[in-house]
């Protein structure tokens, strides 16, 4: 079971759910209280442990009920006939006097048998359920259905059931059935056997489905790896949330690997080579330099105009997984005016603070791009926000519409800041010509980046970490 539940944490965290690892673990340790056998109980105990945001919770329960219910629906399926042609309390009072009979059998009944006779619909989807964790259930590459299926068989031990359905058969002559009572339940327990064949084959069947449906996401999220940010849909980019959460949280991550150092200090060589002198120039006392505690900020001004209006709500998803899990971040919009929308992200789900910050809520929208206007701004309100900490990003395609660029609040960002990076989503071919003032702002920038598809902002985010 445990890695049917590792598979559906990453369907979850691929359609934008956050299941981190010790929210999985939390998950097995559930389980291992509530047990399996109450599939509600199970959707409960899950949910519980993976879901923290009221926002995700349709997601989960159409993602839980797609996932997990398929097998259960087949078993209810297979039994329907028969629980038709008895009536509800016949068949119950038949099961009943059926359990007697089974208890009452010595040796008893296998548990696959036992649950397979008395309609015990938990207990199967149970034992079938371990059967798919074991292995045993996935075809090997070349065999046949049927091969399949025999081997499937072989691994549940159904092998058996015949046999033991024939055992019951006697137990019932001799519990003083009538010929035609022991004839009625002969029936039954042939459907039954035609009924456990059915489980398996279907059991197949659903695994090769689920296996295809990995397949096909796999390549679909290869797909829109390399596609450009201009012609996402507003579905590919939801189907893109994990992989932009996973960008945030490796940015984040590099940003504390280097508070994490600078706890320390660094080496101090000439203390620890003058300590050494004692042992014969082995550095058994090794000495750092004054300890440091940096807190480093991140800063991000997001391009909203209208030509990249489409890339700025990818970009937007990043700054706001970005935001949410790390405190120290400050986030503004822009297209001619420029402002602030951290405390929009902090407030808001996801796509309810995008929806506000490209539509006009926060800045006029229809106006022309001019960078240099909402660098100006900036410059006069924020300056102060920068310092030898903070990590200053810039994502927009520097179209100036030929107002005045103001490169100088640029330099000025550049004295203060850390590092100024510029993610570009044109092709670098562009860059300069027209009214792109891309040449000139880079000059004031330690690194400026073509970024217009998630494969190049991962290669931006993995040379961050690096730097780090």
């Amino acid at each position: 079971m445990e890695r049917r539940i590792l598979e559906f944490a990453g369907i979850l965290r691929r359609n934008g759910v956050r299941v981190s690892t010790a929210e999985t673990l939390d998950a097995f340790r559930g389980i291992r209280l509530t047990g399996l056998s109450d599939r509600y109980a199970l959707k409960d105990t899950l949910r519980a442990a993976m879901v923290k945001r009221s926002v995700d919770l349709p997601t989960y329960d159409r993602l839980f009920d797609s996932f997990f219910s398929g097998l259960s629906d087949l078993l209810k399926e297979l039994a329907a006939p028969t629980a038709e042609a008895m009536g509800e309390s016949e068949l119950q009072d038949f099961l009943e006097n059926l359990e007697n009979i089974v208890d009452s059998m010595d040796p008893g009944m296998s548990e696959l048998a036992r649950a397979l006779v008395l309609m015990d619909h938990g207990e199967l989807e149970r034992m079938l359920r371990e059967l798919i964790d074991s292995g045993q259930a996935r075809p090997a590459t070349g065999m046949s259905t049927a091969a399949a299926t025999r081997a499937a068989v072989e691994a549940l031990g159904a092998g058996e059931v015949t046999n033991e359905t024939g055992r019951l058969l006697e137990a019932a002559q001799q519990a003083g059935m009538s010929e035609q009572q022991v004839q009625d339940l002969k029936d039954y327990l042939n459907q039954r056997t035609r009924d456990l064949g059915e489980m398996i084959k279907g059991l197949l069947e659903l695994e090769n489905q689920q296996e295809h449906q990995v397949e096909q996401q796999a390549k679909e999220f290869n797909r829109l790896l390399e596609k450009s940010f201009y012609y996402l849909s507003p579905t590919e980019i939801r189907q893109m949330r994990e992989a932009i959460a996973a960008l945030a949280r490796r940015l984040r991550n590099a940003m504390a690997i280097r508070r994490k150092r600078a706890k320390r200090g660094r080496l101090d060589v000439k203390k620890t080579l003058r300590l050494s002198m004692e042992f014969g120039g082995v550095p058994f006392r090794i000495r750092y330099d004054v300890r440091r505690r940096e807190k480093p900020q991140v800063l991000i001004l997001c391009d909203i105009s209208d030509s990249v209006r489409n890339v700025s709500r990818f970009m937007l998803q990043f700054v706001h997984n970005l935001q949410d899990m790390y405190s120290r971040v400050r986030s503004f919009v822009f297209v001619a005016d420029l402002a602030e929308v951290t405390g929009l992200f902090k407030e808001n789900d996801i796509q309810t603070a995008i929806q506000s910050a490209v539509t006009g809520d926060v800045v006029n929208v229809y106006a022309h791009s001019d960078f240099g206007r909402a660098f100006r701004i900036f410059h006069r309100d924020h300056l102060s926000a920068v310092d030898k900490r903070t990590t200053v990003i810039i994502l927009g395609d520097a179209r100036n519409n030929y107002n005045a660029p103001n490169a100088w609040v640029l330099q000025d960002i550049k004295a203060k800041a850390r590092q100024v990076i510029w993610l570009n989503p044109e092709n670098r071919s562009t860059w300069g010509f027209g009214d792109s003032e891309m040449s000139l702002y880079s000059d004031h920038c330690d690194m400026v980046e073509e970024c217009r598809n998630l494969k190049q902002l991962y290669a931006v985010v993995d040379h961050l970490v690096l730097d780090s």
